[in-house]
């Protein structure tokens, strides 16, 4: 067999990007200002033994999607979303269900086989009749071809932009399914994985829900490990930590005298020229706009350190996209002062769920939730075992031919 080897020169330009990249000093100082949300908030986090105390509830979004194509041409494919519940440190049973295990709500489509264009096109109309999806429609006040940025032709050209496209918008008619029809109160939570922001809703639309649930009082925040944003903060991010750990714990007036428990949590509102660079938007990026027009979301990016565990062990810096009605009260009359008090409540009360469960400094619920709804490397093997038995139980077919429809040369290389 040939074996490929990359040029030289192509990794070491991979090599000098990235060493540029985490090494750039943006100057953002490793001592904050209140008045100035640019630079590090510090704060104590919530003690251990409080944590399961607030009266919060924490709600958490996911999705997942999955396909495989056969040579003959056969394709399966799935997708789904779903949310889980926390109240006080236990799951909160979301579904009618009998099963002991499975607490959270779960939704998805019935269609999986593609065959041509036009099963791909029954998938979005199915899509668009799922009751979560069809009442988003209806809170928006307008149908599909107005809400979403892109129109079916073009999103049936594929089965991967497809499924990309249920998901995502599954995943925000979630979210309107928590705030109509679950138990929220002022101070909840709901916690999605990735940003406030769509490539597939237009933002006029999307707002209308960042401010229906700000006027509710129920917090909603998106919560990333993996953001171009870290790789530009790199340098940023080694001199505050090394500022916390070194100078500042040693002379913090804790509140608990259990060293091991003394921890400080610091963020700051990730300026506009780091947005720039990060997202490359060349001083018109949509996605990293600071505001309800001309953008992509709702969402205002911070940097935020919720935990604090010592070098070398599973910790690492979070990208947090708060709701920008929650951050900026007056936004949309164009008044831009920061509610200060609002965010800082908003990331003490965060550090109640990074303390445990599995990953120091993460929310604990989104992982949660991640494993509920997460179509893993085994759909493929489940799906073709559970159609071949459906076939075969129907004796419609020889089973030659059975097998031979779900016949993968490619495992055979």
């Amino acid at each position: 067999m040939h074996k490929f080897n990359i040029p030289d020169s192509v990794i070491d330009n991979v090599a000098a990007s990235i060493h540029r990249k985490t090494t750039k000093d943006y100057r953002i100082p490793v001592v904050g200002q209140p008045e100035n949300l640019e630079t590090p908030q510090v704060f104590e986090i919530m003690p251990f033994e409080e944590i399961d105390s607030p009266e919060a509830r924490f709600y958490a979004i996911d999705g997942s999607r999955n396909n495989h194509t056969f040579y003959n041409g056969v394709s399966l494919c799935f997708y789904q979303a779903g949310y889980v519940c926390f109240h006080k440190g236990k799951q909160v049973r979301l579904n009618d269900h009998d099963d002991p295990v499975v607490l959270g709500q779960v939704y998805n489509g019935t269609r999986m086989l593609v065959l041509s264009e036009k099963d791909l096109g029954d998938i979005y109309d199915e899509f668009l009749k799922l009751p979560p999806v069809a009442e988003l429609l209806r809170f928006f006040g307008a149908d599909g071809e107005e809400v979403f940025a892109y129109k079916k032709d073009l999103l049936i050209t594929s089965m991967s932009s497809l499924l990309g496209f249920c998901q995502e918008v599954l995943e925000w008619a979630c979210m309107l399914d928590i705030a109509s029809s679950k138990p929220i109160s002022p101070g909840d939570f709901i916690l999605r994985d990735g940003a406030l922001r769509s490539l597939h809703i237009k933002q006029r639309f999307l707002v209308k829900l960042g401010s229906m649930l700000h006027n509710k009082g129920v917090r909603v925040v998106a919560v990333t490990k993996q953001s171009p944003i870290k790789t530009e903060l790199s340098y940023t991010y080694t001199k505050i930590d090394n500022y916390l750990q070194s100078k500042l714990r040693p002379q913090y007036k804790f509140r608990t005298t259990d060293p091991r428990r003394q921890k400080l949590c610091c963020y700051f509102e990730v300026r506009d020229d780091v947005l720039e660079a990060a997202y490359d938007g060349g001083g018109s990026n949509m996605y990293a706009k600071k505001d309800i027009t001309g953008g992509r979301g709702f969402g205002l990016f911070f940097a935020a350190r919720l935990d604090y565990v010592e070098k070398l062990q599973n910790y690492d810096w979070l990208i947090c996209d708060l709701n920008i009605y929650d951050c900026i009260p007056g936004i949309a009359n164009k008044r831009i002062e920061r509610d200060s008090t609002a965010i800082n409540e908003i990331m003490h009360l965060l550090t109640a769920t990074t303390q445990e469960h599995y990953i120091l400094g993460y929310p604990y619920p989104l992982v949660e939730v991640h494993n509920f709804v997460s179509l893993t490397k085994d759909f493929k093997e489940q799906a073709i075992a559970r159609v071949k038995n459906a076939l075969y139980a129907g004796q419609q077919m020889d089973h030659t031919d059975i097998e031979n429809l779900f016949l993968d040369l490619h495992s055979q290389f």
